[in-house]
């Protein structure tokens, strides 16, 4: 009856030790994904202000004027939002290129998991 206690026992504190480094991890991960554009940073939605208010501004200013600088502010509305999206796209490839190391990284971590327990399985008999 002792050995059943001091084996649950020693679970449980395995168990607990495991989900503190699990929390560990997470909290790591988080900042990882904060650092590479996960999170909206202050910087990042003032940018987004700035970038809309341009925008709405320079189609404003196509509609009430007429010739050349209609021409130009649209031509300019067009080129920024261009740019915008190159930035979205080259972002996301960010984003996607992490996430692939993080997958590679858990099929590594679970790959080595599996040859443990089989190890352990086939160890001591």
């Amino acid at each position: 009856m002792g050995e059943e206690k001091t084996t649950s026992r020693e679970e449980l504190d395995d168990l607990k030790n495991e989900i503190e480094r699990f929390k560990r991890d997470q909290e790591r991960v988080k900042n990882i994904i904060g650092k590479i554009g996960g999170v909206p940073t202050f910087h990042t939605k003032l940018f987004n202000i700035i970038f809309a208010v341009f925008v709405v501004g320079c189609l404003v200013i196509s509609l009430l004027s007429g010739g050349t600088l209609r021409l130009a502010m649209i031509e300019l509305a067009i080129a920024v939002l261009s740019l915008k999206i190159i930035f979205l796209i080259h972002n996301q490839a960010r984003v996607n290129h992490f996430q692939l190391w993080i997958l590679s990284s858990l099929e590594w971590r679970f790959n080595e998991l599996v040859k443990e327990i089989r190890a352990k399985k086939t160890g001591p008999q």
